[in-house]
């Protein structure tokens, strides 16, 4: 906070009003008659929306923040070893100071950066000074609606809803990586000593709770049936409405509910039932809406599954479809398209950057199970009779979405013409031990890669990242499959019942499950699973992983529920094996292996201050009442 709310405190009005094309520069430059007063800035809808436009563009696009970018920093990725300088890297040695930037995080972590900036460079935003800038900015908007005079009262709801919603959403992605801290809900005076103490995480979710319940109640389902949305009709889809209120007002409810955050906050290091309920409730009303039909949400068919992280020959159609509920804007297409489609091949096949980040061994055996719904067994070696997994054909009969996540062995990638016949051998994934994708630098250490956020023609040889391709990529922070699993996680410890409902919904967390496995063609949970909340807790848990695989939920997940810390999730491995027989290069399911090990590739030494990541020590520096985390 230290220089990110001291030059902002500093701040006068105008600098908000220039958005995201203005610049130091552009500003001196401009004749002293172009600068206009809080009175014409905030009095009519375009003018105060022009000021509100500016929020958006502090949501960081996690995606983006490099030339290649670092955002799962749970048990489930590993950086190729040309990544040292990644903050996965860091994290995977416990070193969390590592998130600022003047601790070594520079340009590659997308939680901090050299200053609030708002404009069109992805690689410069960081969301701890943005979102301090975003809170100051939203406080000088809410202080102003008295000066909105030439406004209808829809227009009046928009703003404030919105302004509302950014205030909420930057304090609670704060508190949820360092717990509570102070909730800044006025403008703060440029003159007088800070003083506001951190809050208890409780305390701060209670604040953020009362702005989204607010704005949900001022806010639109879709700005398109609305007089002032009409304006843009058709080009309103990343606007907040009360979809997205609700949508965070749930998970908040969800995140003080769990075991972490009620541990800092009562001391129990279980479920807060009210809390749970709350969420519950929250996510009920959301989804009732949408399954009534009454949202333009809907989950996405199976067959257009990707869709939710990149799209391809179809004009430059923004990810997500229906099922994206709040996602980062995006300034260029080049970005996304020529960045991050090669972060998860290896260079030698993508011209990309050296560092690559592959799927763990462990992450992809414990989690991503069999087509009738079980598990894998433990010891993955061995042959198992009920899941039908068997060692030797490891690939075989496997849970839908592993298709659509995971390459494994034998899996053709190239798809086109390869002109130089030395470099052949690199069509297929040789993820085998000592096969080609397994190369030291930017190979995979796990044995495992992933195509979820980019087709697997996105290669040097088939180019699907070149522009003719129009491919775009662009990873939601939420979207509605997420809801429905944590509608589930909430409802089940709420009510610390499989079959009971939330007061706004009539499904069940087990039925809420089976909504995600059926629209993968899977058969819903297995009965071994449904004898006790505990037992059916563990597999919510696994099927989050595997539907929300690699989407930057992983790490706050094992955070609030308190395993981060415990085996077998301080972990990674890598899984060797040989090729045998005959290789089927129509269907690498078919592929048979033999001498099947996996091997311990880092083990994480954490503690319990791991739990949050430290403040700056500028930061805590500034006045007592902001003191460290625990441990730091």
């Amino acid at each position: 906070m230290n220089n990110a709310i001291k030059s902002l405190l500093r701040g006068s009005i105008w600098i908000a009003m220039f958005l995201i094309v203005s610049s130091c520069e552009d500003y001196l430059e401009r004749a002293p008659e172009s600068i206009i007063s809080e009175e014409q800035a905030f009095q009519n809808f375009t003018n105060f929306q022009g000021y509100v436009e500016e929020l958006y563009h502090c949501v960081p696009n996690f995606t983006l923040s490099n030339w290649t970018s670092s955002w799962n920093w749970g048990d489930d990725e590993i950086e190729s070893t040309a990544g040292t300088f990644h903050l996965s890297y860091n994290i995977d040695r416990g070193n969390f100071w590592a998130w600022q930037v003047e601790n070594g995080a520079g340009n590659n972590g997308w939680l901090d950066a050299n200053g609030a900036n708002t404009n069109r460079d992805h690689k410069n935003k960081g969301l701890w000074p943005l979102a301090w800038y975003g809170i100051r900015k939203a406080n000088m908007g809410l202080e102003n609606l008295s000066l909105m005079t030439d406004a209808t009262e829809e227009e009046r709801q928009l703003i404030e809803g919105q302004l509302l919603f950014f205030r909420a959403w930057f304090h609670f992605s704060l508190i949820q990586y360092f717990g509570g801290l102070p909730y800044v809900d006025q403008v703060l005076p440029s003159d007088e000593q800070l003083t506001l103490p951190r809050l208890s995480y409780h305390e701060c979710a209670d604040k953020v709770a009362q702005d989204l319940e607010r704005a949900a109640e001022l806010l639109p389902i879709d700005w398109d049936d609305t007089t002032t949305g009409r304006r843009t009709l058709g080009k309103n889809q990343q606007r907040i409405n009360k979809i997205m209120a609700l949508g965070y007002l749930g998970k908040n409810y969800l995140w003080a509910g769990s075991p972490l955050m009620n541990s800092v906050s009562t001391g129990s290091e279980t479920y807060h039932v009210e809390y749970c309920k709350k969420a519950a409730d929250t996510f009920g009303q959301l989804l009732n809406l949408v399954e009534s039909g009454e949202t333009q949400y809907a989950l996405l068919p199976f067959d257009r599954y990707n869709d939710n992280f990149y799209t391809m020959g179809q004009n430059w159609a923004l990810a997500g479809g229906t099922e994206a509920i709040f996602r980062s804007v995006y300034y260029s297409a080049n970005d996304t398209h020529w960045r991050i489609s090669k972060q998860y091949k290896p260079t030698f096949i993508d011209e990309g950057d050296p560092t690559n980040f592959y799927p763990t061994a462990n992450y992809v055996h414990d989690n991503f199970g069999m087509a009738n719904g079980l598990p894998l067994p433990d010891d993955i070696t061995q042959a198992d009779l009920e899941s039908g997994y068997d060692p030797n054909y490891p690939w075989k009969e496997r849970d839908p979405r592993f298709y659509k996540t995971i390459v494994f062995d034998g899996v053709k990638v190239v798809q086109g013409a390869i002109p130089d016949p030395n470099r052949e051998v690199n069509r297929y994934a040789n993820l085998h031990t000592g096969g080609t994708y397994r190369e030291v630098v930017t190979g995979s250490l796990s044995g495992y890669a992933t195509h979820k956020f980019s087709p697997l023609a996105a290669n040097e040889f088939d180019r699907a990242y070149d522009w003719g391709f129009a491919l775009h990529i662009n990873v939601p922070y939420m979207r509605l499959a997420d809801i429905y699993l944590m509608y589930a996680e909430a409802t089940l410890m709420g009510y610390n019942s499989l079959s009971a409902t939330s007061t706004t919904f009539t499904k069940t967390p087990v039925e809420a499950v089976n909504v995600i496995r059926a629209r993968a063609g899977m058969v819903g949970i297995h009965d071994k699973f449904l004898g006790s909340v505990d037992v059916f807790l563990h597999e919510l848990r696994r099927e989050r992983a595997v539907e929300l695989a690699f989407e930057r939920h992983r790490f706050n997940d094992l955070r609030r529920w308190m395993l981060l810390i415990n085996e077998p999730y301080t972990i990674k491995t890598s899984f060797e094996f040989d090729r045998a027989g005959e290789f089927n290069t129509d269907d690498p399911t078919q592929n048979r292996i033999v001498n099947m090990r996996e091997e311990v590739i880092i083990e994480r030494n954490f503690t319990s201050k791991h739990y949050w990541l430290p403040l700056k020590l500028a930061d805590v520096s500034l006045y007592p009442e902001l003191n460290q985390n625990p441990g730091w």
